[in-house]
């Protein structure tokens, strides 16, 4: 419907067979927002959220997987308690705390509280239980391999199939993410989906859809080309799962 006019998509029934208007629509949209930027910006966000989550997931689910330490049992527990809590009771102290700080309408209010995941950690953790055996990292003490090298050397590279897994994920839960950026960044510095809902909003009581869907549709371009360049660790991601199960 994005390839429409408004007419025919708000005429009963609805014309669903394409047309011949996606340019104009996709034209119109970038000129009633600002979508260049809300491409750019979100492309930062997620980016940078899901290489930062990855990364830290990586490294603390390695620690509490294959390291022994005292208290890690229970460390990894408060880990797993904070996944209960709904994201919707932290927000109002979190806006605060930004505000503090003085990072309203800017991306670091959006980026910094998503560095690092819960849910990661304990992914990346039950991934690298299984997948490294004991014997391996011992082996590679023995040889002289320091604590980084081992993880570098021999964690990261068996852990690729389940950080392709865990960057998707990650990347396209900051890529929809509405209510936050909402909140902490303003109409000139919009997100995908805040720039999507100003793009609902522009036409009042009757929003042009047809628009509106052709702004959809190019916002998620960019997820399908992440897959198509990840598809491949993804694959091997949920095989390896479904071998082991």
């Amino acid at each position: 419907m994005g390839s429409r006019v408004a007419t025919d998509i708000n005429s009963v029934p609805p014309v669903v067979i394409p047309g011949p208007n996606f340019i104009s629509n996709v034209i119109k949209a970038f000129q009633t927002v600002d979508f260049t930027k809300a491409l750019i910006n979100t492309v930062i966000i997620s980016g940078t959220i899901a290489i930062s989550v990855v990364f830290f997931s990586t490294l603390a689910g390695y620690a509490f997987a294959k390291l022994k330490f005292r208290g890690r049992n229970g460390l990894m527990l408060a880990v797993i308690a904070t996944m209960a809590i709904p994201t919707q009771l932290g927000i109002i102290p979190l806006f605060m705390l930004v505000s503090e700080l003085k990072l309203t309408n800017t991306l670091g209010a959006v980026i910094i509280p998503g560095l690092v995941s819960a849910f990661g950690v304990f992914f990346m953790r039950q991934y690298l239980i299984d997948v490294i055996p004991d014997e391996l990292i011992e082996a590679a003490r023995v040889d002289g391999a320091s604590a980084w090298g081992t993880f570098w050397n021999v964690a990261v590279p068996s852990a690729r199939p389940a950080m392709a897994v865990l960057g998707l994920f990650i990347f396209m839960a900051a890529w929809t993410d509405f209510l936050w950026p909402l909140l902490v960044l303003g109409p000139k510095n919009p997100s995908v989906q805040t720039a999507l809902a100003a793009l609902n909003a522009s036409g009042g009581h009757t929003p042009d859809y047809s628009m509106v869907l052709a702004g959809t549709i190019v916002s998620i371009i960019p997820l399908l080309i992440l897959f198509l360049f990840a598809g491949k660790q993804l694959i091997a991601g949920i095989m390896s799962g479904a071998v082991k199960g």
